[in-house]
């Protein structure tokens, strides 16, 4: 039976490309299809999340996710990851040292996840396999995506990736928390406030005036979405 990014409560952003809003957070998750490979833009928050976000990948495409892309080092994005035998992970460069599973399991908790599937997902956390310094380009099978480190911003580890277009679709920029539409960006403790507002400027130089920007929380918004979003951090937190 063929089924369709609607089916599984998907956004379609293009040939191949489409993104979920998780429940709890809003937090996105992107899917990107080439003719081989199959790379997904962030996990989830749990086990079960990322193991919902496998079973809906394999039903869409008939085949597993080969390559995961993990946004940034916050438990909402990156909990998930364990369930998804085989692929190869990619996280900024120093994402590694983020990734404590300690930590990972009392942000969770304080957040609302339950301590037993905290627990069990920060017991398999999973580190990237492969480091992205400046950019990483990834060839899925006829369709090339690029890896790009843009931040620091929002954590100290943030990375975008950037789908050219095709079939008559947009390039579609996954942002991670970079850009957050549905509430007013959340600067935590790792943030690095002095250079979130150059990183959204390396994001519109990545995308353009006609991308379609997929930011970690909230709806696709377009390049003057980020650049209003530019420039109320910068006068947020005085910088330039």
């Amino acid at each position: 039976m063929d089924v369709s990014w609607e089916d599984f409560g998907w956004e379609r952003l293009g040939d191949g490309v489409g993104r979920r809003r998780l429940p709890g957070w809003d937090a996105t998750a992107g899917l990107v299809a080439g003719e081989h490979g199959l790379l997904l833009y962030d996990t989830g928050s749990t086990l079960q999340e990322g193991a919902e976000l496998r079973a809906q990948a394999e039903a869409l495409f008939g085949r597993r996710v080969t390559h995961i892309a993990l946004s940034h080092p916050h438990f909402d994005h990156v909990l998930g990851t364990a369930v998804f035998a085989g692929a190869e992970v990619y996280g900024a460069v120093g994402i590694e040292r983020a990734l404590d599973g300690d930590e990972m399991r009392a942000a969770a908790v304080s957040q609302g996840v339950s301590d037993e599937a905290a627990a069990e997902a920060a017991d398999v956390l999973v580190r990237p396999h492969h480091a992205v310094c400046g950019e990483w380009t990834l060839d899925l099978g006829g369709r090339q995506v690029l890896l790009a480190n843009v931040g620091p911003g929002h954590s100290g580890h943030d990375l975008a990736v950037l789908v050219p277009a095709s079939g008559g679709w947009p390039e579609v920029v996954f942002c991670g928390d970079l850009v957050e539409e549905s509430g007013e960006p959340q600067a935590g403790s790792d943030a690095v406030v002095s250079r979130w507002p150059a990183a959204l400027d390396r994001l519109l130089s990545l995308g353009g005036e006609d991308a379609v920007y997929v930011p970690g929380h909230g709806a696709a918004v377009d390049a003057a979405f980020v650049r209003a979003q530019r420039d109320q951090l910068a006068a947020r937190f005085g910088t330039s």
